[in-house]
């Protein structure tokens, strides 16, 4: 029997009912990343706990490792039970733990928060990247993901926009946050579960170039995840990205620290500054997605996005540690964040589409495999890059680490399937949005 949440549908939605179940499966993304979000309150936190960078990148690659393995399995166990089964509960009690994270304090108290809030939290983003796929058809599938990054870069938006404004209130206390997390995932988490709904297995397993009202209710197999496994330019996407991966993840987790021991910023004001290169990222995806839904191209603008992204970066390079303006480092930032949204997006609709081929049950382990590879390097990241910082004497050597991922990812390019040039007119159905 499936819990009274579960609303399972045999009849592909179309219209406005897509595009709002859709609308659904981005605010769950949203939810999974906000309620989790600890870089607007890492300088302070760091400071009350007297803990230093690298102990806190001990304790976080041991929380992101546990979140990892969450992370795999919710995605296979999700192809089998249902994404809303799983998804629901995980939201839920993440948001609640923020209620216990503003009563740490201690270093072992955080690391046992942390642990047990990314567990649960692993396989909720898996499974949210499965309910978008589920809900775009191929020609609209990049403009859907670009909505789906509004989940983490919104979330990131979100957290760093509430600490930007609401800390100086509170005193610069960071317990302020984890508790306005709570109470802002929670009552999101009410509109989810009133909401939200999922194609039947059956449907899922079909693979959708248009939007069409699709019936399907047969019973069916869960397919063999070691079929992934068989098929080299499979793991070249999950490399590769996992590679482009290491740039965005240490402006994630450590974004507003970067700013604050790099350029002298004040906390609140660093959070101002991530939190307009983010809602900058958030346009860009949208616009990319939609132009590369109707070229029908992916892989053009994923590595166009890498060489602007490279080149941008080197220049943020040079500026670390020297005396450059905040304005100045607000608009390289700006760029940064904006550059990266052009790779971004495709991909994710490119490496939907070729696991898809391969076997279209296994979505969910697919996103699952990514997502746990993905949270491996981020344990790498956080355990080596405070040491990396340490020896270099800044954050400048680690980046240079970062844009060497950026070069794997456009060198893996060259093993993804599909296109490098449009197809012809008499080719190309009409773009749904």
């Amino acid at each position: 029997m499936k819990p009274f949440y579960v609303r399972e549908l045999s009849v592909y939605p179309v219209g406005r009912r897509r595009v709002w179940l859709l609308a659904i499966a981005v605010l769950a993304s949203l939810v999974a990343n906000f309620e989790t979000t600890i870089a607007t309150i890492l300088p302070l936190l760091l400071d009350d706990l007297k803990m230093s960078l690298t102990v806190y990148g001990q304790i976080a690659a041991v929380s992101v490792l546990v979140g990892g393995l969450s992370a795999g399995f919710g995605g296979i166990l999700s192809d089998r039970w249902g994404r809303v089964t799983i998804l629901v509960p995980t939201l839920t009690v993440t948001a609640a733990c923020n209620f216990l994270l503003a009563t740490v304090d201690s270093v072992g108290e955080l690391f046992a928060v942390r642990c047990l809030m990314l567990f649960i939290e692993g396989a909720g983003i898996t499974i949210t990247a499965s309910l978008v796929r589920d809900f775009s058809p191929r020609l609209g599938r990049a403009q859907a993901f670009a909505f789906w990054t509004w989940g983490p870069v919104g979330a990131s938006f979100l957290a760093s926009f509430i600490a930007g404004f609401t800390l100086p209130m509170f005193g610069n206390a960071w317990q302020s946050q984890a508790i306005i997390m709570g109470v802002v995932s929670l009552i999101l988490c009410g509109i989810i579960v009133w909401q939200i709904a999922e194609p039947s297995a059956a449907l899922r397993a079909q693979i959708m170039r248009q939007e069409e009202a699709v019936v399907s209710e047969e019973k069916i197999d869960p397919g063999k995840v070691k079929e992934l496994f068989r098929h080299p330019h499979l793991w070249a996407h999950v490399l590769g990205n996992t590679g482009w991966q290491v740039l965005y993840w240490t402006f994630a987790i450590f974004g507003q620290t970067i700013l604050a021991d790099s350029f002298r910023m004040e906390t609140a004001e660093a959070n101002r500054v991530v939190a307009l290169g983010i809602l900058l990222n958030a346009l860009a995806v949208i616009v990319v997605g939609r132009i590369s839904d109707r070229l029908e191209l992916r892989k053009p603008f994923t590595a166009v996005g890498i060489v602007l992204t490279v080149a941008t970066l080197a220049y943020f390079i040079s500026l670390v540690g020297t005396s450059a303006t905040v304005g100045h480092v607000t608009l390289v930032y700006a760029i940064l964040f904006l550059v990266l949204g052009v790779a971004y997006v495709p991909w994710m609709a490119n490496f939907s589409e070729d696991a898809e081929d391969v076997d279209s049950r296994l979505q969910g382990a697919a996103l699952g495999l990514w997502g746990m590879v993905v949270r491996v390097m981020i344990v790498a990241l956080l355990v080596i890059s405070p040491m990396v910082v340490k020896a270099g004497g800044g954050w400048g050597t680690w980046l240079w680490v970062a844009l060497a991922g950026q070069v794997v990812f456009l060198l893996s390019i060259a093993a993804f399937k599909g296109s490098w040039r449009r197809p012809r007119a008499d080719e190309s159905p009409k773009v749904t949005a």
